[in-house]
Protein backbone atom coordinates (compact mmCIF):
# COMPACT_ATOMS: atom_id res chain seq x y z
CA UNK A 1 0.00 0.00 0.00
CA UNK A 2 1.49 3.32 -0.98
CA UNK A 3 2.03 6.02 0.99
CA UNK A 4 0.13 9.10 1.34
CA UNK A 5 2.45 11.58 1.24
CA UNK A 6 4.80 12.27 -1.63
CA UNK A 7 8.41 10.91 -1.34
CA UNK A 8 11.84 10.81 -2.85
CA UNK A 9 15.18 8.96 -2.47
CA UNK A 10 18.50 11.11 -2.11
CA UNK A 11 21.61 10.39 -3.67
CA UNK A 12 23.24 8.68 -0.78
CA UNK A 13 19.71 6.47 -1.03
CA UNK A 14 17.83 8.35 2.13
CA UNK A 15 14.43 8.96 1.55
CA UNK A 16 12.85 12.01 2.46
CA UNK A 17 9.04 13.58 2.38
CA UNK A 18 8.40 15.56 -0.13
CA UNK A 19 8.49 16.31 -3.85
CA UNK A 20 12.30 16.53 -4.99
CA UNK A 21 13.62 19.92 -5.94
CA UNK A 22 13.26 20.81 -9.62
CA UNK A 23 16.85 22.20 -11.16
CA UNK A 24 17.18 25.68 -11.66
CA UNK A 25 18.07 27.14 -14.57
CA UNK A 26 21.64 28.69 -14.67
CA UNK A 27 21.16 32.54 -15.34
CA UNK A 28 23.31 33.39 -18.85
CA UNK A 29 26.60 34.79 -18.41
CA UNK A 30 27.08 37.98 -20.43
CA UNK A 31 30.72 37.26 -22.22
CA UNK A 32 32.37 40.87 -22.51
CA UNK A 33 35.03 41.21 -25.25
CA UNK A 34 38.49 41.06 -24.00
CA UNK A 35 40.19 44.39 -23.68
CA UNK A 36 44.15 44.58 -25.46
CA UNK A 37 46.52 45.74 -23.24
CA UNK A 38 47.15 49.36 -22.99
CA UNK A 39 50.79 49.12 -21.49
CA UNK A 40 49.72 52.41 -19.55
CA UNK A 41 49.32 54.87 -22.86
CA UNK A 42 46.10 56.24 -22.67
CA UNK A 43 46.14 56.66 -26.31
CA UNK A 44 45.25 53.16 -26.55
CA UNK A 45 42.57 53.25 -23.91
CA UNK A 46 39.76 54.27 -26.23
CA UNK A 47 37.16 56.21 -24.41
CA UNK A 48 39.67 57.34 -22.09
CA UNK A 49 41.85 59.06 -24.53
CA UNK A 50 38.46 60.58 -25.38
CA UNK A 51 38.16 62.18 -22.24
CA UNK A 52 41.65 63.94 -22.90
CA UNK A 53 40.93 65.02 -26.51
CA UNK A 54 43.96 62.99 -27.75
CA UNK A 55 44.05 62.52 -31.55
CA UNK A 56 43.04 58.34 -31.84
CA UNK A 57 43.74 56.79 -34.57
CA UNK A 58 40.77 54.96 -35.43
CA UNK A 59 40.79 51.73 -37.23
CA UNK A 60 38.01 51.04 -40.58
CA UNK A 61 36.86 48.15 -41.52
CA UNK A 62 35.27 48.23 -45.20
CA UNK A 63 32.65 46.20 -46.50
CA UNK A 64 29.02 47.00 -47.00
CA UNK A 65 26.51 46.43 -44.21
CA UNK A 66 23.56 44.67 -44.62
CA UNK A 67 20.11 46.76 -46.44
CA UNK A 68 18.98 47.82 -42.90
CA UNK A 69 20.89 48.00 -39.70
CA UNK A 70 20.98 45.52 -37.22
CA UNK A 71 19.76 46.49 -33.53
CA UNK A 72 21.99 46.77 -30.56
CA UNK A 73 20.96 43.45 -28.59
CA UNK A 74 22.20 42.98 -24.49
CA UNK A 75 24.59 40.06 -25.93
CA UNK A 76 26.68 41.41 -28.46
CA UNK A 77 25.71 42.23 -32.43
CA UNK A 78 26.29 44.95 -34.31
CA UNK A 79 26.41 48.28 -33.19
CA UNK A 80 23.06 50.42 -33.75
CA UNK A 81 23.73 54.52 -34.99
CA UNK A 82 20.68 56.47 -33.64
CA UNK A 83 19.11 58.97 -36.25
CA UNK A 84 18.68 58.39 -39.86
CA UNK A 85 20.63 56.06 -42.25
CA UNK A 86 20.87 56.47 -46.14
CA UNK A 87 19.89 52.66 -47.93
CA UNK A 88 24.00 52.89 -48.96
CA UNK A 89 25.95 50.54 -46.31
CA UNK A 90 27.54 52.01 -43.80
CA UNK A 91 30.92 51.63 -41.91
CA UNK A 92 31.46 50.70 -38.57
CA UNK A 93 33.99 52.78 -36.42
CA UNK A 94 36.69 51.50 -34.19
CA UNK A 95 37.86 53.43 -31.45
CA UNK A 96 40.66 51.94 -29.95
CA UNK A 97 38.56 48.29 -28.95
CA UNK A 98 39.17 45.10 -30.09
CA UNK A 99 36.87 44.16 -33.01
CA UNK A 100 35.81 40.84 -33.13
CA UNK A 101 33.25 39.10 -36.07
CA UNK A 102 29.71 37.46 -34.34
CA UNK A 103 28.57 34.71 -35.70
CA UNK A 104 25.06 34.69 -36.94
CA UNK A 105 25.16 38.14 -37.19
CA UNK A 106 25.51 37.51 -41.30
CA UNK A 107 29.28 38.52 -40.98
CA UNK A 108 28.91 41.79 -40.03
CA UNK A 109 31.39 43.70 -37.35
CA UNK A 110 30.35 44.61 -33.65
CA UNK A 111 30.48 47.97 -33.97
CA UNK A 112 30.76 50.87 -30.71
CA UNK A 113 27.24 52.91 -30.64
CA UNK A 114 27.22 56.44 -32.14
CA UNK A 115 24.52 58.87 -30.79
CA UNK A 116 23.53 61.48 -33.42
CA UNK A 117 22.95 61.78 -37.07
CA UNK A 118 25.21 59.33 -39.54
CA UNK A 119 26.12 60.29 -43.04
CA UNK A 120 25.93 58.55 -46.37
CA UNK A 121 29.01 56.79 -45.32
CA UNK A 122 27.46 55.76 -41.88
CA UNK A 123 29.61 58.08 -39.66
CA UNK A 124 28.62 60.38 -37.55
CA UNK A 125 28.67 64.07 -38.48
CA UNK A 126 31.02 66.32 -37.21
CA UNK A 127 29.47 69.68 -35.35
CA UNK A 128 31.21 73.08 -36.15
CA UNK A 129 30.33 76.79 -35.59
CA UNK A 130 31.62 77.69 -38.71
CA UNK A 131 33.09 77.38 -42.61
CA UNK A 132 35.36 74.82 -42.71
CA UNK A 133 37.53 73.64 -45.30
CA UNK A 134 37.20 71.14 -48.06
CA UNK A 135 39.72 68.43 -46.87
CA UNK A 136 38.91 65.77 -44.86
CA UNK A 137 39.18 66.31 -41.29
CA UNK A 138 39.25 63.32 -39.08
CA UNK A 139 36.50 63.07 -35.98
CA UNK A 140 37.44 65.27 -32.98
CA UNK A 141 35.02 65.22 -29.85
CA UNK A 142 32.99 68.02 -29.29
CA UNK A 143 33.75 70.13 -25.94
CA UNK A 144 31.83 72.58 -24.16
CA UNK A 145 34.77 74.81 -23.04
CA UNK A 146 38.53 74.41 -22.70
CA UNK A 147 40.12 72.08 -20.09
CA UNK A 148 41.25 73.47 -17.60
CA UNK A 149 44.66 73.80 -16.44
CA UNK A 150 47.22 71.29 -15.63
CA UNK A 151 47.74 70.95 -11.42
CA UNK A 152 51.37 72.54 -10.37
CA UNK A 153 53.88 69.60 -10.42
CA UNK A 154 54.24 70.05 -6.63
CA UNK A 155 51.29 68.65 -6.47
CA UNK A 156 50.15 71.51 -3.23
CA UNK A 157 46.76 71.52 -3.25
CA UNK A 158 45.01 74.98 -3.20
CA UNK A 159 41.83 76.81 -3.16
CA UNK A 160 40.52 78.96 -5.05
CA UNK A 161 41.16 79.01 -9.11
CA UNK A 162 44.33 78.37 -10.14
CA UNK A 163 44.80 80.61 -12.50
CA UNK A 164 43.29 84.33 -11.91
CA UNK A 165 42.64 87.24 -13.80
CA UNK A 166 41.19 88.34 -17.33
CA UNK A 167 40.44 85.93 -19.69
CA UNK A 168 40.61 85.69 -23.69
CA UNK A 169 37.39 84.43 -26.20
CA UNK A 170 38.37 80.76 -25.70
CA UNK A 171 38.75 80.76 -21.81
CA UNK A 172 42.53 80.83 -21.51
CA UNK A 173 44.38 83.58 -19.17
CA UNK A 174 45.18 86.70 -21.58
CA UNK A 175 48.61 87.64 -21.40
CA UNK A 176 48.79 91.34 -20.29
CA UNK A 177 51.98 93.02 -21.75
CA UNK A 178 53.52 96.27 -19.90
CA UNK A 179 54.73 97.05 -16.69
CA UNK A 180 52.24 96.33 -13.57
CA UNK A 181 50.59 99.66 -11.80
CA UNK A 182 52.28 99.87 -8.48
CA UNK A 183 51.07 102.64 -7.47
CA UNK A 184 47.70 101.00 -7.50
CA UNK A 185 48.66 97.91 -6.23
CA UNK A 186 49.94 99.62 -3.10
CA UNK A 187 46.87 101.55 -2.90
CA UNK A 188 44.69 98.75 -2.68
CA UNK A 189 46.98 96.44 -0.60
CA UNK A 190 46.42 100.04 2.26
CA UNK A 191 43.05 100.00 1.63
CA UNK A 192 43.00 96.53 2.86
CA UNK A 193 44.28 96.90 5.37
CA UNK A 194 41.88 100.14 6.61
CA UNK A 195 38.92 98.04 5.92
CA UNK A 196 40.13 94.07 7.00
CA UNK A 197 38.38 93.66 9.93
CA UNK A 198 41.06 91.64 11.54
CA UNK A 199 42.90 94.37 11.38
CA UNK A 200 43.29 96.80 14.66
CA UNK A 201 44.43 100.48 13.21
CA UNK A 202 46.19 102.15 15.83
CA UNK A 203 46.53 105.54 14.84
CA UNK A 204 47.99 107.26 18.23
CA UNK A 205 51.12 107.95 19.02
CA UNK A 206 52.71 105.65 21.59
CA UNK A 207 54.27 108.72 23.53
CA UNK A 208 54.06 109.82 27.43
CA UNK A 209 51.08 112.02 28.32
CA UNK A 210 50.48 114.23 31.13
CA UNK A 211 47.16 114.21 30.96
CA UNK A 212 47.15 110.22 30.42
CA UNK A 213 49.06 110.22 34.21
CA UNK A 214 46.17 112.85 36.34
CA UNK A 215 42.59 113.26 35.78
CA UNK A 216 41.73 116.55 34.42
CA UNK A 217 39.92 117.86 37.87
CA UNK A 218 43.36 117.66 40.15
CA UNK A 219 45.25 119.18 36.95
CA UNK A 220 42.66 122.08 37.41
CA UNK A 221 42.64 122.12 40.76
CA UNK A 222 46.62 122.40 41.18
CA UNK A 223 46.75 125.25 38.12
CA UNK A 224 44.09 126.76 40.43
CA UNK A 225 46.40 126.64 44.01
CA UNK A 226 49.20 128.09 42.11
CA UNK A 227 47.05 131.33 40.30
CA UNK A 228 45.74 132.09 44.19
CA UNK A 229 49.40 131.54 45.49
CA UNK A 230 50.59 133.72 43.13
CA UNK A 231 47.91 136.44 43.98
CA UNK A 232 48.33 136.17 47.57
CA UNK A 233 51.84 136.54 47.11
CA UNK A 234 52.19 139.50 45.05
CA UNK A 235 49.13 140.72 47.60
CA UNK A 236 51.45 140.50 51.03
CA UNK A 237 54.09 141.77 48.77
CA UNK A 238 52.85 144.93 47.72
CA UNK A 239 51.06 145.58 51.54
CA UNK A 240 54.06 144.78 53.72
CA UNK A 241 57.01 144.63 51.96
CA UNK A 242 57.23 140.52 52.73
CA UNK A 243 58.27 138.54 49.65
CA UNK A 244 58.28 135.21 51.74
CA UNK A 245 55.09 134.06 50.40
CA UNK A 246 55.62 134.38 46.94
CA UNK A 247 59.82 132.99 47.07
CA UNK A 248 57.75 129.54 48.44
CA UNK A 249 55.11 130.05 45.45
CA UNK A 250 57.68 130.33 42.62
CA UNK A 251 59.94 127.65 43.95
CA UNK A 252 56.91 124.81 44.47
CA UNK A 253 55.72 126.09 41.14
CA UNK A 254 59.41 126.10 39.12
CA UNK A 255 59.89 122.48 41.34
CA UNK A 256 56.32 121.25 39.88
CA UNK A 257 57.09 122.61 36.20
CA UNK A 258 60.49 120.80 36.02
CA UNK A 259 58.76 117.62 37.12
CA UNK A 260 55.97 118.07 34.10
CA UNK A 261 59.20 118.46 31.60
CA UNK A 262 60.52 115.75 33.02
CA UNK A 263 58.16 113.05 32.81
CA UNK A 264 57.21 114.69 29.58
CA UNK A 265 60.63 113.66 27.90
CA UNK A 266 61.52 110.70 29.82
CA UNK A 267 57.99 109.64 30.91
CA UNK A 268 58.08 106.79 28.11
CA UNK A 269 61.63 105.75 28.97
CA UNK A 270 60.05 105.00 32.18
CA UNK A 271 57.33 103.21 31.19
CA UNK A 272 59.59 100.68 29.05
CA UNK A 273 61.94 100.73 31.87
CA UNK A 274 58.31 99.85 33.86
CA UNK A 275 57.65 96.65 31.07
CA UNK A 276 60.97 95.48 30.65
CA UNK A 277 61.29 95.00 35.40
CA UNK A 278 57.97 93.50 35.32
CA UNK A 279 58.73 89.65 36.11
CA UNK A 280 58.08 86.99 33.27
CA UNK A 281 54.81 84.24 34.10
CA UNK A 282 54.48 81.10 33.68
CA UNK A 283 51.94 79.82 31.39
CA UNK A 284 51.87 76.71 33.05
CA UNK A 285 50.68 77.57 36.49
CA UNK A 286 49.00 81.05 35.37
CA UNK A 287 45.49 81.38 36.11
CA UNK A 288 42.58 82.12 34.37
CA UNK A 289 42.04 86.20 34.34
CA UNK A 290 45.64 87.04 35.59
CA UNK A 291 47.23 89.56 34.51
CA UNK A 292 51.11 88.25 33.00
CA UNK A 293 53.82 89.43 31.08
CA UNK A 294 55.03 86.72 28.50
CA UNK A 295 58.45 87.05 26.27
CA UNK A 296 59.01 84.42 23.85
CA UNK A 297 59.09 84.45 19.85
CA UNK A 298 56.69 85.42 17.59
CA UNK A 299 54.29 83.18 14.93
CA UNK A 300 52.43 84.61 12.11
CA UNK A 301 48.68 84.10 12.34
CA UNK A 302 45.78 83.74 9.82
CA UNK A 303 46.99 87.18 8.58
CA UNK A 304 50.44 88.57 8.53
CA UNK A 305 51.31 92.05 7.54
CA UNK A 306 53.52 93.60 5.19
CA UNK A 307 55.68 96.93 6.15
CA UNK A 308 54.52 100.25 4.38
CA UNK A 309 57.59 101.38 3.40
CA UNK A 310 60.31 98.83 3.26
CA UNK A 311 57.82 95.97 2.40
CA UNK A 312 59.19 93.65 5.05
CA UNK A 313 56.75 90.26 4.75
CA UNK A 314 55.22 88.28 7.51
CA UNK A 315 54.89 90.60 10.10
CA UNK A 316 52.45 90.88 13.22
CA UNK A 317 52.87 95.12 13.72
CA UNK A 318 53.89 97.20 11.38
CA UNK A 319 54.28 101.01 12.19
CA UNK A 320 55.29 103.96 9.56
CA UNK A 321 55.15 107.87 10.56
CA UNK A 322 56.25 110.63 8.58
CA UNK A 323 57.54 113.50 10.63
CA UNK A 324 58.25 117.56 9.41
CA UNK A 325 60.34 120.21 11.04
CA UNK A 326 59.01 123.51 11.92
CA UNK A 327 60.47 126.09 11.33
CA UNK A 328 59.66 130.05 12.01
CA UNK A 329 58.41 130.63 8.20
CA UNK A 330 57.54 126.35 7.94
CA UNK A 331 54.22 125.04 7.39
CA UNK A 332 52.21 123.16 9.96
CA UNK A 333 52.09 119.32 10.20
CA UNK A 334 49.03 119.12 12.25
CA UNK A 335 46.93 121.38 14.41
CA UNK A 336 49.30 121.32 17.39
CA UNK A 337 52.51 121.37 15.58
CA UNK A 338 54.25 123.88 17.42
CA UNK A 339 57.64 125.99 15.84
CA UNK A 340 61.03 124.66 16.14
CA UNK A 341 59.67 121.00 16.81
CA UNK A 342 59.05 117.64 14.69
CA UNK A 343 55.40 117.37 13.89
CA UNK A 344 53.25 113.63 12.90
CA UNK A 345 52.25 114.23 9.67
CA UNK A 346 51.20 110.78 8.59
CA UNK A 347 50.97 107.57 10.77
CA UNK A 348 50.22 104.18 10.09
CA UNK A 349 49.93 101.82 12.39
CA UNK A 350 48.67 97.98 11.94
CA UNK A 351 48.29 94.98 14.37
CA UNK A 352 46.95 91.37 13.99
CA UNK A 353 46.31 88.50 15.90
CA UNK A 354 49.54 86.15 16.59
CA UNK A 355 50.90 83.45 18.19
CA UNK A 356 54.01 83.56 20.57
CA UNK A 357 55.78 80.94 22.18
CA UNK A 358 56.86 81.43 25.89
CA UNK A 359 60.89 80.96 26.37
CA UNK A 360 59.57 80.29 30.78
CA UNK A 361 57.42 77.30 30.27
CA UNK A 362 57.46 76.54 26.45
CA UNK A 363 53.69 76.94 25.65
CA UNK A 364 51.69 78.52 22.64
CA UNK A 365 49.56 81.33 23.27
CA UNK A 366 47.46 83.21 20.88
CA UNK A 367 47.84 86.96 21.67
CA UNK A 368 44.33 88.81 20.93
CA UNK A 369 46.15 91.88 19.03
CA UNK A 370 43.95 92.42 16.23
CA UNK A 371 39.88 92.19 15.38
CA UNK A 372 39.99 96.06 16.63
CA UNK A 373 41.77 95.24 20.07
CA UNK A 374 43.04 97.83 22.44
CA UNK A 375 46.82 97.67 22.15
CA UNK A 376 49.57 100.13 23.56
CA UNK A 377 52.99 99.32 21.28
CA UNK A 378 56.11 100.08 22.39
CA UNK A 379 58.00 99.33 19.58
CA UNK A 380 61.22 100.53 18.55
CA UNK A 381 61.25 102.85 15.48
CA UNK A 382 64.49 103.67 12.88
CA UNK A 383 65.25 106.39 10.98
CA UNK A 384 64.88 105.24 7.49
CA UNK A 385 65.41 108.51 5.78
CA UNK A 386 66.12 112.63 6.22
CA UNK A 387 64.76 114.60 3.28
CA UNK A 388 65.61 117.95 3.50
CA UNK A 389 64.84 120.57 0.04
CA UNK A 390 68.58 119.76 -0.99
CA UNK A 391 68.52 115.96 -1.56
CA UNK A 392 64.06 115.55 -2.24
CA UNK A 393 65.18 113.97 -5.41
CA UNK A 394 67.46 111.48 -4.37
CA UNK A 395 65.02 108.82 -2.99
CA UNK A 396 62.54 108.48 -6.09
CA UNK A 397 60.81 105.08 -3.59
CA UNK A 398 60.35 108.04 -1.30
CA UNK A 399 58.17 110.22 -3.85
CA UNK A 400 56.43 107.52 -4.94
CA UNK A 401 55.64 106.43 -1.15
CA UNK A 402 53.98 110.02 -1.03
CA UNK A 403 52.15 110.28 -3.67
CA UNK A 404 50.62 106.98 -2.96
CA UNK A 405 49.21 108.47 0.18
CA UNK A 406 48.50 112.08 -1.67
CA UNK A 407 50.90 113.76 0.18
CA UNK A 408 52.52 117.03 -1.16
CA UNK A 409 56.62 116.74 -1.44
CA UNK A 410 57.26 120.57 -1.72
CA UNK A 411 60.10 122.08 0.35
CA UNK A 412 59.73 120.62 3.43
CA UNK A 413 62.02 119.10 5.66
CA UNK A 414 60.96 115.56 6.48
CA UNK A 415 61.78 112.58 8.10
CA UNK A 416 60.10 108.82 7.92
CA UNK A 417 60.27 106.12 10.59
CA UNK A 418 59.88 102.51 10.26
CA UNK A 419 59.10 99.86 13.27
CA UNK A 420 57.42 96.63 12.64
CA UNK A 421 57.83 93.34 14.54
CA UNK A 422 58.41 90.52 11.81
CA UNK A 423 58.13 86.45 12.36
CA UNK A 424 60.62 85.20 14.48
CA UNK A 425 61.26 88.79 16.72
CA UNK A 426 61.37 88.59 20.35
CA UNK A 427 58.58 90.40 22.32
CA UNK A 428 57.17 90.66 25.43
CA UNK A 429 53.62 90.92 25.59
CA UNK A 430 51.25 92.11 28.35
CA UNK A 431 47.70 91.36 29.05
CA UNK A 432 45.43 88.76 30.64
CA UNK A 433 45.41 84.96 30.53
CA UNK A 434 41.98 83.42 29.45
CA UNK A 435 41.75 79.40 28.90
CA UNK A 436 38.30 78.88 25.94
CA UNK A 437 38.27 75.28 25.24
CA UNK A 438 42.37 74.39 25.53
CA UNK A 439 43.33 77.18 23.93
CA UNK A 440 45.32 79.43 25.63
CA UNK A 441 45.27 83.31 24.48
CA UNK A 442 46.42 86.33 26.09
CA UNK A 443 43.61 89.02 25.70
CA UNK A 444 43.25 92.82 26.98
CA UNK A 445 42.57 93.80 30.35
CA UNK A 446 39.02 95.22 31.37
CA UNK A 447 40.60 98.23 32.89
CA UNK A 448 43.78 100.48 32.39
CA UNK A 449 47.00 99.13 34.63
CA UNK A 450 48.97 101.71 36.57
CA UNK A 451 52.75 102.01 36.31
CA UNK A 452 52.73 103.68 39.58
CA UNK A 453 54.94 106.18 40.56
CA UNK A 454 58.93 105.53 40.02
CA UNK A 455 60.23 107.73 43.01
CA UNK A 456 63.85 106.67 41.88
CA UNK A 457 63.30 108.31 38.43
CA UNK A 458 60.71 110.90 39.30
CA UNK A 459 58.60 109.61 36.98
CA UNK A 460 55.03 110.17 37.57
CA UNK A 461 52.09 107.25 37.45
CA UNK A 462 50.52 106.27 33.76
CA UNK A 463 48.10 103.51 32.62
CA UNK A 464 48.75 101.16 30.19
CA UNK A 465 45.21 100.79 28.30
CA UNK A 466 44.77 97.23 26.65
CA UNK A 467 47.47 94.82 25.32
CA UNK A 468 51.19 96.36 25.74
CA UNK A 469 53.69 95.22 22.91
CA UNK A 470 57.41 95.77 23.78
CA UNK A 471 59.94 95.23 21.18
CA UNK A 472 63.58 96.56 20.42
CA UNK A 473 64.65 97.54 16.96
CA UNK A 474 64.63 94.26 15.00
CA UNK A 475 66.16 96.12 11.68
CA UNK A 476 69.58 95.00 12.23
CA UNK A 477 68.82 91.79 14.60
CA UNK A 478 68.74 88.92 13.34
CA UNK A 479 66.16 86.37 14.18
CA UNK A 480 64.96 83.22 15.34
CA UNK A 481 63.98 81.32 12.27
CA UNK A 482 60.26 79.56 12.54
Amino acid sequence: MGSRFASHQLSNGLYVSGRPEQPKEKAPTICSTAMPYTGGDIKKSGELGKMFDLHVEKSRKSGPLGNAPSRNTSFGGAGSNSGPVSNAGGRSNYSGSLSSSVPGAGGSARAKSNSGPLNKHGEPTKRSSGPQSGGVTPMARQNSGPLPPVLPTTGLITSGPISSGPLNSSGAPRKVSGPLDSAASMKMRATSFAHNQAVTNLNAEDGYSIQGSFPKPILWAVILLFVMGFIAGGFILGAVHNAILLIVVVVIFGFVAALLIWNACWGRRGIIGFVNRYPDADLRTAKDGQYVKVTGVVTCGNFPLESSFQRVPRCVYTSTSLYEYRGWDSKAANTEHRRFTWGLRSMERHAVDFYISDFQSGLRALVKTGYGARVTPYVDESVIIDINPDNKDMSPEFLRWLRERNLSSDDRTMRLKEGYIKEGSTVSVMGVVQRNDNVLMIVPPSEPISTGCQWAKCVLPTNLDGLVLRCEDTSNIDVIPV
